[in-house]
């Protein structure tokens, strides 16, 4: 009798595992440990990842902005630099992001699932390629360490919000 109750039970326990099946990863830190933390946690809930605006200077990102729905985070990093903008189209989304470090950030490339390869700075330092751990996920939001520069990003994936 207690052999079937507790089968029965291990059983409730695996099905119940197998409905909630995790869709969420964590892909970083990639750079250096100097700067203040920062992270987008919480934008996410105003929706996808709309825009991305970031700072460049000659050798490094100096700053990053994300739009999360029709909300743009707040500004992270420095203020000297080009900044560059760009906006994703309506249902693209980022599935892959590499770049370069050697200090400090110096390359960021965002890929979408529509083919696109949205680039900003230079290509030099130590390589890293970001991909979600889960299929059918998406980039959702940024985190990492600022100060004059952007010092390290690490990259949080899950599914694309079903709401838009």
């Amino acid at each position: 009798m207690w052999t079937f109750m507790l089968l029965g039970l291990l059983c409730a326990s695996a099905s119940a595992s197998a409905i909630q099946a995790r869709s969420s990863s964590y892909n970083g830190e990639y750079g250096s440990g100097g700067g203040e933390r920062f992270s987008h946690s919480g934008h996410q809930l105003e929706g996808p990842i709309t825009a991305i605006r970031v700072r460049v200077n000659s050798l490094y990102i100096v700053g990053l902005q994300v739009r999360y729905g029709k909300v743009w985070s707040d500004y992270v990093g420095g203020k000297l630099g080009d900044l560059e903008e760009i906006f994703l189209h309506p249902g693209e989304s980022v599935i892959q992001v590499s770049g370069k470090y050697k200090y400090y950030l110096r390359k960021l490339v965002f890929v979408t699932d529509k083919g696109r390869y949205l680039s900003f700075g230079k290509d030099t330092g130590t390589s890293f390629n970001a991909v979600p751990l889960h299929p059918n996920t998406v980039l959702r939001f940024i985190s990492g360490r600022a100060g004059l520069f952007i010092n390290a990003i690490g990259l949080h994936w899950d599914n694309y919000p079903r709401n838009c």
